[in-house]
């Protein structure tokens, strides 16, 4: 285990320290300068090797084996099932659902729930600056059992216009789904106000967590919602692992979309029955290393005051801020910093975001760039594309410059 765990002040040049890929130079000789985290986190010591632990000293399957390696890894895999609910401040460890990631989490409640109990005429409540992970299942829903989805209006500067929420969240509503910040223009939504309404409906709250649950502390019971959603690998921890909590209740009444192994209670010639929660909606094996490597990455970020952690992340969003506005050209996309998380998008006149990203490169500094999986956002926004630097807890100052001096270095290119 990595000896930064345990490690009670935050401090960005320890943090660096603990991650690998960040201490060696990239094939072209380039300091890496990685601004890519919201597409996802670099990982620290720690996980990488508590995932080599795993299958170096106890892998096996889980919940199967009369052996010891099966009980020790079942033993790792619950561990990290009950870090997971007090990381989020869930009631009971039976509602924390292992998925391969945020999109499968959505996709098993818009079949599991949606399609179950939506009928022609309800309504579900989304936004235009959903992920398509947020978005694509709940149209695929509304289309499969004559529901309408309707929109929360966006204001000027990129934030839900709760002045129309009233017009758009009626007695029809019976699903709302909204991400907690958003990808693309770092937007933090109001959701504890979004759940009082919704619930004031009779209408559930699923969160996308994607984007916010690495950035700061989330409490389900706190924020009044129904289901949260979050991936592994944008908080620190592997890929291909996910969450997906749920009120009991509301579990126990879905169906699950996939069948087989450990879901499983007792199958007849005709008919199955199901395992109890959480079994029900983990068919087949889990990823199993990932799962355990997740309860790592959570201890990692937990290690950390979140205050000074948020400090530290909104330090390098205000400077980006005030060197982007600085050059001619650039345009940035979303609220001001006092509503927004560690998200900056931005375009440069006369530059292709991607021919952006490509000149960066050479320079060794990560972005991404493109539509960024929201493409009813960017019609929204009347662009094609957008270049999009996302920061960590292992960023700092002196990569906000070389994010600055890339777009200045860009614009040069460009005017030749």
């Amino acid at each position: 285990m990595a000896t930064s765990v345990g490690k009670s002040k935050f401090d960005v040049a320890a943090v660096r320290s603990d991650f690998p890929i960040l201490n060696q130079p990239l094939p072209n000789g380039q300091t890496l300068v990685y601004l890519d985290t919201g597409a996802s986190a670099q990982k620290p010591l720690c996980v990488i090797e508590k995932l080599t632990e795993v299958l170096t000293h106890y892998y096996s399957n889980t919940h199967r084996g009369i052996h010891t390696l099966g009980d020790l890894v079942t033993t790792e895999v619950e561990g990290a099932r009950e870090i997971v609910r007090e990381f989020i401040g869930a009631p009971s460890v039976d509602e924390i659902i292992f998925t391969g990631g945020t999109t499968a989490s959505i996709n098993a409640v818009a079949y599991g729930w949606a399609r179950k109990f939506l009928k022609p005429g309800d309504e579900v409540l989304l936004n235009v600056m959903e992920h398509h992970a947020n978005f694509v299942p709940w149209q695929q829903a509304a289309i499969a059992t004559g529901a309408r989805l309707r929109f929360i209006p966006l204001t000027s500067d990129g934030q839900l216009d709760l002045t129309q929420l009233d017009t758009v969240l009626t007695d029809r509503t019976k699903f709302v789904a909204v991400t907690g910040m958003s990808n693309v223009l770092g937007t933090i939504n109001p959701i504890r106000e979004l759940a009082a309404k919704a619930r004031a409906k009779g209408a559930l709250i699923l969160v996308d967590g994607a984007q916010s649950v690495p950035h700061g502390p989330v409490n389900v019971r706190d924020l009044g919602i129904d289901f949260l959603v979050f991936s592994g690998h944008k908080i620190y921890g592997p890929s291909g692992i996910g969450i997906l909590w749920g009120k009991s209740k509301l579990l126990e009444a879905m169906d699950p979309f996939q069948f087989g192994g450990n879901m499983i209670r007792e199958v007849f010639l005709e008919t199955s029955t199901w395992s109890d929660l959480p079994g029900k909606f983990e068919a087949g094996t889990i990823p199993i290393a990932e799962a355990v490597a997740l309860g790592m990455a959570i201890k990692y970020v937990q290690q950390f005051d979140p205050q000074a952690v948020h400090a530290h992340e909104m330090e390098l969003t205000a400077k980006a801020f005030q060197l982007l506005h600085e050059i001619p050209g650039v345009t940035i996309y979303g609220p001001g910093l006092e509503h927004r998380g560690s998200i900056v998008s931005f375009t440069v006149e006369g530059v292709h975001p991607h021919d952006l990203a490509d000149l960066f490169n050479n320079r060794g500094v990560a972005i991404r760039a493109g539509h960024h999986c929201t493409m009813p956002l960017h019609e929204h926004l009347n662009e094609a594309a957008t270049a999009r630097a996302s920061f960590g807890l292992y960023n700092t100052l002196e990569e906000v410059d070389a994010l600055a001096d890339a777009i200045l270095y860009a614009k040069k290119v460009f005017r030749r």
